[in-house]
């Protein structure tokens, strides 16, 4: 046993050791790689919503506890909410916060990798697989799956090498050490609750916790039941109680027996055995900034092939080796697979699901881990073969220079895109323009372009005030509905920028004098009547005081303000109709000039704040 704890336990920071000099150059070498993506990576989606929804928030048990869509994400929240209150829309710092937390993954891998199976230079091969696979590039590339995911990627190599030193050496202090990784893990991601279920099947199959020992073991196991029952009561009662933006709870349904089929069998065949090879090769665009696997059908069947020759391989020489592959299937199929099933794949359907690449970014970590287990001896371990490897016993080498080949090309397909860039420059440029305009000025909250947030999704948050003003630093006027006289209303156009506001739509003719409008009303035929939707109406009138106006379009009807003298008066309705209606209300006349009706938008003739957008 001696020998055991000499070979795992020994202090992994040692000078001279080439293996660990070498994994911590491979390390290093990836981080610089993947540098040059996450730079030119900007926030997406649901990242704005999220540091919007930190700004708006305190740092309460009510905020940090949240479950959204399935995600209960304290440690995420209390990032976002910080992250906010440093610059808001900072991706430098969330740039450098990815490659910090990329760098301390890495480590933490190696370092399970050599408490696992000591200092061998064969740990280096499941080490570069972690690092250079494609599986994670995707949601390296999204804030809001970093913040969440990066950290259980630390915290389940940091708690399993605690694990084994607990199960070898017995010391009360690794217990209490792999319990509170694991902890740290569920702060940050729902999967982290597999920690101990991976611990367990570890000890069984490779630590020899048949054998004796499970004694002293009690301790760790009644450590993880500690955090694993609050944190699992905590979880149904949020999850249940949690209302989402839809305005209800988070919806737990199961899909029928063929989608979820398809489901699993689309994300196995086509995302996770062809990322686990070098995959997926190509990619299929969401947008400017974001890309789901696109795995070519040959090349889908050509991995499934390469992954059942390896399986049958490690499984004729290595001893236990099928248990490290039914880790891995049992694994994908309870943490990546059940979670997806529980309400988002009657959302995503089982085709988009199936190539997003973000569910399985964290399972690469598992993967390597399995790779390890699956062809190499754990230190200590008895008989660990079967056989001799014979002539196999390189034929790793050429597969993995493929699998590293395949991995840098694919990983360089997906960065071959704009990604962050226009979305940056749309949202710099919009802040931009808030600045520039002077205090007061009404600005139409519309939706954000769909490149920046998804009004179907995001709901509210997908609005300008949210995306670009989330802490109402610009004291300007937002506005969601067209409603009473303004001078000048503003909205932004396609590039960010502040333009004066235009009704697309028609115009109703008055001849050359205004008609006066009183308490009886007065019907104006619209040459080209709207289908139906929200519609805005422009008058344009001359009072001698100020008066009310009843605006009514076929059985929608409201009532707007119009100041004294010459002035422009809005009123949003919903329908269409052939004709308009207005009449004064309380007494007076107005005399109404122009009349438009229409959907607003920005004035492309006129002069834009800033003039030209802001580019990166």
């Amino acid at each position: 046993m001696e020998s055991v704890a000499t070979a795992g336990g020994r202090p992994w920071l040692r000078g001279g050791d080439a293996v660990l000099a070498a994994g911590l150059v491979m390390v290093a070498v990836q981080l610089v790689w993947k540098a040059g993506l996450v730079n030119r990576t900007y926030f997406r989606q649901d990242d704005f919503m999220f540091l919007a929804r930190g700004l708006e928030n305190g740092f309460t048990w009510d905020y940090l506890m949240r479950v959204d869509y399935g995600h209960l994400m304290p440690g995420a929240f209390a990032i976002h909410w910080a992250l906010g209150r440093l610059g808001g829309h900072n991706d430098v710092l969330a740039h450098v916060l990815t490659l910090g937390l990329q760098a301390a993954a890495g480590l933490a891998l190696l370092r399970l990798l050599r408490v696992l199976f000591g200092p061998r230079p064969a740990i280096l091969v499941p080490l570069g697989f972690a690092l250079v696979t494609p599986m994670t590039i995707s949601g390296l590339s999204w804030w809001a799956v970093v913040a969440e995911t990066l950290p259980f990627q630390i915290a389940l190599p940091m708690a399993l090498a605690s694990h084994v030193l607990c199960v070898r050496t017995g010391r009360l202090r690794h217990a209490v050490a792999a319990a509170a990784w694991t902890a740290f893990g569920m702060v940050f991601f729902v999967k982290a609750p597999f920690i101990p279920v991976l611990a367990f099947v570890l000890t069984v199959g490779w630590l020899g916790g048949r054998q004796g020992g499970a004694r002293r073991l009690l301790r760790v196991w009644a450590l993880y039941l500690g955090v694993l029952v609050p944190y699992a009561a905590l979880f149904l009662h949020q999850l249940l109680t949690t209302v989402q933006l839809t305005r209800q709870t988070s919806p737990i349904s199961l899909p029928s027996a063929e989608v979820a089929a398809k489901s699993v069998w689309t994300l196995l065949t086509g995302s996770l055995i062809p990322t686990s090879l070098g995959g997926p090769w190509r990619w299929q665009p969401i947008g400017e900034d974001y890309a789901l696997a696109a795995t070519p059908a040959p090349l889908m069947w050509a991995s499934l092939a390469v992954a059942v020759a390896a399986v049958a391989v490690s499984v004729r020489l290595r001893r236990r080796a099928w248990l490290a592959w039914a880790t891995l299937l049992g694994y994908f199929l309870l943490a990546d697979v059940a979670p997806i099933m529980l309400g988002r794949i009657e959302l995503l359907g089982p085709d988009l699901s199936g190539y997003e690449l973000r569910y399985l970014s964290s399972t690469a970590v598992v993967v390597a881990i399995v790779i390890g287990l699956a062809f190499l001896p754990v230190a200590g371990e008895p008989r660990p073969w079967l056989r001799p490897a014979g002539p196999l016993r390189l034929a790793w080498a050429p597969l993995a220079a493929v699998v590293a080949v395949s991995s840098v090309w694919s990983v360089a397909a997906y960065a071959d895109r704009p990604l962050g860039r226009n979305v940056k420059s749309y949202v710099e440029t919009a802040e931009a323009a808030l600045a520039l305009v002077p205090a007061g000025t009404v600005v139409l909250d519309a939706y954000v372009p769909e490149k920046v947030a998804f009004p179907l999704f995001f709901y509210d948050y997908a609005r300008h005030s949210k995306v670009v003003d989330p802490a109402a630093r610009h004291h300007v006027t937002w506005t969601r509905r067209l409603a009473g006289p303004m001078t000048v209303p503003r909205m932004f156009d396609a590039r960010g920028r502040l333009r004066p506001l235009r009704l697309t739509g028609t115009t109703i003719p008055t001849g050359t004098a205004c008609r006066p409008v009183g308490g009886t009303e007065v019907r104006f035929p619209i040459p080209d009547p709207p289908a139906g939707g929200e519609q805005v109406v422009q008058i344009s009138y001359l009072n001698g005081e100020a008066t009310t106006l009843e605006v009514r379009m076929g059985l929608a009807r409201t009532s707007v303000p119009a100041g004294a003298n010459l002035g422009i008066t809005y009123a949003t309705l919903d329908g269409g109709a052939p004709e308009l209606a207005l009449r004064t209300v309380g007494g007076g006349t107005t005399c109404v000039g122009e009349i438009r009706v229409g959907v607003p938008a920005a004035d492309e003739t006129a002069a834009a704040v800033p003039p030209q957008p802001v580019e990166r």
